[in-house]
């Protein structure tokens, strides 16, 4: 495993890792979001056009899957979110969840940008945090061993 960056691109937030994986792998495993984001979520998240609500004990948010290209790419667009630890708690409303899947020599690399995630939201500094955590370890650890770090169900 082989950690890229993490940084601010146009200033989405954006993560990126290489894992000696196929592609194909890759986007069965994002696609396959209760085990390694958390297990506390409701609908499909790999059928285009299907609508899936995600929980955990300060956010819920209800996602759209508005692109699915079979090791290529996944696209989940926020419809409704809240998030109790801050005012106004809807900041992803709107935002888009985007991981491209590329072939780099024999590697592949998942890149993560959060479209709408800036450093002007209140969340920011929690929500990047998260967001290196998911991709970086939690999800990386599930392409490369078939294990991740979901967030447990309550």
């Amino acid at each position: 495993m082989e950690v890229i960056k993490t940084k601010m691109k146009n200033k989405n937030f954006t993560a990126s890792v290489l894992v000696d994986q196929t592609p194909e792998k890759v986007f069965d495993a994002i696609t396959n979001i209760r085990q390694w984001w958390s297990e506390d979520v409701e609908g499909s998240t790999d059928k285009p056009d299907h609508e899936f609500m995600y929980r955990d004990k300060h956010l819920w948010c209800k996602m759209k899957v508005t692109e699915l290209v079979p090791g290529k790419k996944v696209v989940w667009h926020v419809l409704e979110s809240q998030m109790d630890n801050f005012e106004g708690g809807s900041e992803w409303n709107d935002t888009k969840l985007v991981f491209d899947i590329t072939k780099k020599d024999s590697k592949t690399e998942i890149h993560f940008t959060h479209f709408g995630l800036t450093p002007d939201f209140e969340c920011y500094t929690v929500c990047s945090k998260a967001w290196s955590f998911y991709i970086k370890s939690s999800l990386q650890r599930l392409v490369t061993t078939g294990k991740g770090e979901p967030i447990k169900k309550a």
